[in-house]
């Protein structure tokens, strides 16, 4: 399988797991619900919608009537399992990193945004070229 297409995706995964491998004392510690709007979670939403896109954007020639519900589901799931993997790795292998539920939350949140954002402009990319 040619990974030419998938290149963004990739390098972004790899910037995500130095982001949330770096020693989390200078980011703050989101300890209740009521935290969850913290400009923390707005990054975890940003970084895996981008991700949940790329993926997206990668298979974007193949993302037909027949098969595009397989690879939505394909590219969420990733998305939502890499985000899971980032909170483990944070609780237990990465130093001064904590794992959180909510985090790994947004992070499933931002999965389905990054859909949701390559609805339209795959749908742009298509009439310009038809």
């Amino acid at each position: 399988m040619a990974l030419k297409g998938y290149w963004p995706a990739l390098a972004w995964s790899l910037i995500i797991l130095l982001l949330t491998g770096l020693p989390g004392d200078v980011f703050p510690e989101i300890k209740t619900f009521w935290d969850w709007l913290s400009p923390d979670k707005v990054v975890h939403l940003f970084i895996f919608g981008l991700l949940s896109f790329l993926i997206l954007y990668g298979y974007r020639h193949k993302y037909t009537e027949n098969n595009r519900k397989k690879l939505v589901l394909t590219a969420i799931t990733i998305t939502i399992l890499y985000g899971i993997l980032t909170e483990l790795l944070q609780r237990y292998v990465f130093i001064g990193r904590s794992g959180n539920v909510f985090d790994a939350l947004a992070d499933a949140v931002g999965a389905f945004l990054g859909w949701w954002l390559f609805i339209p402009i795959y749908k742009k990319l298509n009439s310009k070229e038809a």
